[in-house]
């Protein structure tokens, strides 16, 4: 399909999960609207994900509900009845997605190439996109547009955040202070940096001159993490996880000057509004999970710990390679964050360079 000349008029996409995964597709899809203005584009998509995307101009929503089990499947081919779509992009290697594929009619289904078709993907297209070399996530979706025949150019988001969800922010977040977000859960315990961590850096972040802001979603270890920072920091941190929707948390993350989190939905949701990132890693290579235009700023012991785990460098190591344990994530310290920090206020707000 690479020298596709005509456009289809209608695409539909299907990506469920997860919050980082979809705002990589959401550049790719807007880099189609941007060649193809005219084409018609359904999305079967996750709940809370849909949540989030609500309102993204030229794009026709059908939520899945993955815990409906078998009625989840039933829901999806009674919504699609009728339709058959140009071209399906299936982005999803989980067999869940592959099943959920089969209720959706399309001329040409596109997924990965072999090697990234896990889970028997391939059985379940007729097209694939072209194999990469250790692309980042974002730059394998973009694989997708590239296979329709569409020449992709450097990743950029126009993310729906409404009025009143900007004017929310604006007010917990009034002030004349920078503000610094820190978002400190992922969605495995294991991902998530330390408490004595956390609420050091937000002693740094508040001596520099700037509010600090935690956040993240409503589940009782985000609460008691968000809490145990707070109590730890000698200084007031305004604390935001559980009290608000992901549109409002899109509308924080844009005011922010800056924001520090491992690998979780929150840090690709930032850039999406250019607000540059501090990642931290140890389990996933930041090279394929880390924010896509701060990877100069991702503070990582993957490297170190891939070695002594597997006894060779990552180099030599099937791409994307994950590394296991729960206390991983101790092997990041606190100057190395502090550096960071340090590097890109220098870089995008010298005016508080100076404010040690």
């Amino acid at each position: 399909m690479s020298g596709q000349l005509t456009a289809p008029k209608t695409l539909c996409l299907l990506r469920l999960s997860a919050i980082g995964d979809v705002c990589h597709a959401t550049a790719m899809v807007q880099q189609i609207q941007r060649q193809w203005p005219s084409i018609k584009i359904t999305w079967v998509i996750g709940k809370v994900e849909a949540a989030m995307l609500e309102g993204l101009p030229g794009v026709e929503f059908v939520v899945f509900d993955k815990s409906a089990g078998l009625q989840g499947y039933r829901d999806l081919k009674r919504q699609l009845s009728g339709v058959t779509f140009d071209v399906l992009l299936h982005m999803q290697v989980a067999l869940r997605s592959s099943l959920a594929s089969l209720c959706i009619s399309a001329k040409t289904k596109i997924g990965f190439d072999k090697a990234r078709a896990k889970e028997g993907q391939w059985l379940f297209t007729n097209k694939r996109v072209a194999p990469m070399e250790q692309p980042h996530v974002l730059d394998g979706f973009l694989g997708f547009a590239q296979a329709l025949g569409i020449k992709t150019e450097k990743p950029s988001w126009q993310m729906p955040i409404p009025d009143d969800a900007q004017l929310w922010a604006s007010e917990k977040l009034a002030g004349d202070k920078p503000i610094a977000v820190i978002s400190p859960a992922a969605s495995k315990a294991e991902r998530n940096w330390h408490v004595e961590g956390y609420s050091a850096i937000a002693e740094h972040l508040s001596e520099r001159g700037f509010q600090v802001v935690i956040c993240g979603g409503p589940t009782t270890a985000e609460k008691l993490l968000s809490e145990d920072i707070v109590s730890h920091c000698k200084y007031p941190v305004i604390n935001l996880v559980a009290k608000t929707s992901l549109k409002q948390l899109l509308a924080v993350l844009k005011l922010a000057h800056l924001v520090i989190a491992p690998d979780t939905g929150p840090a690709h949701m930032a850039v999406t509004v250019g607000t540059p990132v501090i990642g931290l890693y140890a389990h996933s290579n930041p090279h394929r999970t880390g924010p896509y235009y701060y990877q100069q700023y991702v503070v990582s012991c993957y490297q170190q710990v891939v070695q002594q785990q597997y006894g060779m460098p990552v180099s030599k190591l099937p791409w994307g390679i994950r590394a296991k344990g729960s206390t991983l994530m101790n092997g990041i310290s606190v100057t190395q964050v502090k550096d960071k920090i340090r590097q890109l206020i220098a870089d995008h707000y010298p005016e508080y360079a100076s404010e040690e």
